[in-house]
């Protein structure tokens, strides 16, 4: 019996051990003994997980959204110099057509 406690305590250390140079296990046995709390600590870590989450979604949208503006003033910008459509469509990755639509908002 003496030496089933043993073996326990030292596959408990070394999982620990283990854990520790591990960072993707490390946090996954944080995460573990947190969730293994109460409902309310729970609660507030899903709320939390949630919020990040959102933020994360958030920022994704704003750099799109401020790369496809960015490509519209490249692309108005091109479209001033005179350059042809087809050359344009192939720099910027816009189709001839949104090339098109943006010099008619042009003239």
């Amino acid at each position: 019996m003496l030496w089933s406690c043993r073996s326990e305590f030292a596959k408990a250390n070394f999982e620990e051990d283990l854990a520790m140079d591990t960072p993707g296990l490390k946090k996954a046995m944080t995460t573990l003994e947190f969730l293994s709390q109460n409902k309310e600590a729970r609660a507030l870590y899903e709320m939390r997980k949630k919020a990040l989450l959102d933020e994360q979604s958030a920022l994704d949208y704003a750099e799109t959204r401020g790369r496809a503006e960015r490509d519209k003033e490249i692309t108005t910008n091109m479209l001033q110099k005179g350059l042809p459509v087809s050359l344009i469509a192939e720099v910027t990755g816009l189709s001839e057509t949104e090339i098109e639509a943006l010099n008619k908002k042009l003239h």
